[in-house]
């Protein structure tokens, strides 16, 4: 997929597109249906195309650390726009200077600089300085420069609309199978398996370490069943249940906030691969032990646990 860097304003080109728009974070099931249906717009001549943004527009703008927290980081994003088939990505550097882009500028500066046959957006869009201007208006302002838009209308799921916003919310709370709902996959944590403290290894417990990436909505503190693909430089996948361990790590007086994951039934060496561990259900709270032993013989017992749930020890 091919990546086109907006620092102020989109290159001029003549490719004919049909441009898709929105932050998409988590590529939820209301993002999956305005892809589906623009795919759907696409004929043969013309490319998909993605318009969406380099940072959290509201982590640049307040410098809150909450806003900084995604359930898919840009690469996650970009994976998965290719699994929808879309041929380019219009990366916007977001910064407090584009944020004053008014909605008129953004359509006749911006979007007219491009081939586009069409675009699709979905019923909530936000748009221009402060996103006073929504999708009725990018309709409006698009025909004076004979672009059609499409709007999708809002996914439901139990009477209420599928956001981002509530997605981030069960995360945080550990509601792992209703955000998944919503996802319409498991939320996933991507990274390099790095060294950690290897308190784990000399418990019996080796585990991968994620590091400390900030960039994701942190679920709760706690132990998960999961599974993790490891993938070796994109040559080949493998795929394993794994118990994942989110948080603080209050017994050996961890600093700050780490994802680890003990691969079930397996040995060897994953330091410097790429590991993309996915959460499927919370399954206790995370504990301070008095000593290790008592951390050890608490691990033994997630083990059998989670065996019991995957009917590994039938």
């Amino acid at each position: 997929m091919e990546t086109m860097e907006i620092t102020s304003k989109p290159p001029i080109d003549t490719t004919p597109l049909v441009l898709v728009i929105g932050k998409f974070d988590g590529i939820h099931k209301g993002h999956q249906a305005v892809l589906r249906a623009a795919g759907e717009k696409v004929g043969n001549a013309d490319k998909l195309a993605v318009m969406s943004f380099s940072e959290p527009p509201l982590w640049v703008l307040t410098g809150k650390t909450e806003y900084k927290h995604c359930i898919t980081t840009e690469k996650d994003k970009i994976h998965l726009f290719q699994q929808f088939g879309v041929d380019r990505y219009y990366r916007i550097s977001f910064t407090k200077d584009y944020a004053e882009t008014t909605p008129e500028e953004f359509v006749f500066d911006h979007l007219a600089r491009l081939n586009i046959k069409h675009i699709v957006i979905g019923e909530d869009f936000r748009f221009g300085k402060g996103g006073n201007a929504g999708a009725e208006e990018l309709v409006r302002l698009c025909k004076d420069i004979k672009i059609d838009v499409s709007i999708v209308p809002l996914i439901k799921q139990n009477g209420e609309k599928i956001s981002s916003k509530t997605i981030r919310q069960l995360i945080k709370q550990g509601l792992m199978e209703p955000a998944n709902s919503l996802l319409g996959r498991p939320f996933t944590m991507t990274g390099k398996v790095v060294h950690g403290e290897k308190v784990g290894r000399r418990l019996g417990f080796p585990t991968i370490n994620l590091g400390s990436d900030d960039s994701y909505v942190p679920p709760k503190p706690g132990v998960y069943l999961g599974t993790v693909c490891i993938s070796d430089h994109q040559k080949y996948e493998q795929y394993w249940n794994v118990l994942i361990s989110a948080g603080y790590r209050p017994t050996v007086n961890g600093n700050g906030y780490l994802v680890e994951g003990h691969l079930l039934n397996f040995s060897g060496d994953l330091y410097g691969k790429e590991a993309a561990v996915s959460f499927l259900r919370y399954m206790r709270e995370e504990i301070k032990f008095t000593d290790l032993e008592a951390l050890r013989e608490q691990m033994e017992k997630d083990k059998r646990d989670a065996e019991k749930l995957l009917g590994m020890n039938s």
